[in-house]
């Protein structure tokens, strides 16, 4: 239980943080996207590398298609949530994420014939109503945003899905699989990021940026390695469900955050919004924790 309220916290902390760094280097300094997900890539490949050698993990021989869709997908899944906080509010990029969870669901239900009961069904819609009346009334709404917003929801609910079943069906942890695929999506993205952003000179990656600038970057993948790793780590010992549900609470610091750093604006709409999505968490977590000890019960009255 400890290690997994550390791992919790690991992850609460590192997603709030790479949030606002990476919104900082889009709005004040124009990073390009891919190339900052590229660096992302690679630090945590290169912070993969310094764990196996230091003993943290033993790498296992996968072959690279068992890996590939889930490179793939961690590429989706990296660019387009990226894009969505570049093309958004802060406020409207985290709380958009809340509705991975409802597609998460609908994936585990069609796909795997996993069955929900009916009450953790019903949580989903005050979720899914907040999150509409908050994109709904933002002022600031962006239509290609909520593009970007819709497909980083999709790609990473099937993404975060593949992990927690790859993790099983490989019998490889959290370190083991992301020693394979983060190179893979490197490797990926540093093929595709010539035709779609500049590499040399102004605006590009090797550009003549300042040397804050080049530590602010190198923090941001530091940062990202250890939100990387903690997702795996989470998923792999819970569920995907319970990740999710567990990191919408991040939105109501992060929306405070972007209002504070950026001065994003909140209408009273938006504010009943997160509200009902805030009823939507707090019911599941409800639901979840008394599902949890009806279980334990009867574990104890089986003879």
């Amino acid at each position: 239980m400890g290690r997994l309220a550390a791992g919790l916290l690991v992850n609460l902390a590192a997603s709030i943080c790479i949030v606002f760094l990476n919104k900082w280097l889009y709005v004040r300094l124009g990073f390009p996207n891919l190339s900052l997900t590229l660096v992302h890539f690679a630090v945590t490949w290169l912070g993969l590398y310094l764990c196996q050698a230091l003993g943290a993990f033993a790498p296992k021989s996968l072959r690279p298609r068992q890996v590939l869709p889930l490179a793939l997908s961690f590429c989706g899944f990296v660019v387009f949530t990226n894009l969505s906080l570049q093309s958004n509010t802060v406020g409207t990029y985290q709380l958009a994420k809340a509705m991975t969870t409802p597609v998460i669901v609908l994936i585990q239900s069609l796909a795997y014939g996993k069955t929900f009961p009916l009450r953790i069904k019903l949580t989903l819609l005050p979720i899914t109503l907040g999150v509409f009346l908050n994109s709904y009334y933002d002022v600031k709404f962006s239509l290609l945003g909520m593009v970007f917003a819709a497909l980083g929801v999709l790609v990473t609910s099937l993404y975060q899905v593949w992990v927690g079943a790859k993790q099983h069906e490989l019998q490889v942890n959290s370190m083991q699989l992301l020693y394979y695929q983060a190179p893979m999506s490197s490797a990926m993205l540093f093929c595709i990021i010539p035709f779609f952003e500049p590499v040399f000179g102004e605006g590009g990656v090797f550009g003549p940026w300042t040397i804050s600038a080049v530590i602010m970057v190198l923090l941001s993948g530091i940062i990202a390695f250890m939100v990387n790793l903690s997702i795996y780590w989470i998923i792999g010992n819970t569920s995907p469900v319970t990740y999710n549900m567990f990191g919408h609470f991040k939105f109501c610091i992060t929306l405070l955050g972007g209002c504070l750093l950026f001065k994003d604006p909140l209408s009273v709409n938006q504010g009943f919004g997160i509200l009902c999505t805030l009823l939507g968490i707090l019911a599941y977590t409800h639901f979840k924790l008394s599902e949890q000890e009806g279980s334990k019960s009867k574990l104890v009255q089986r003879p």
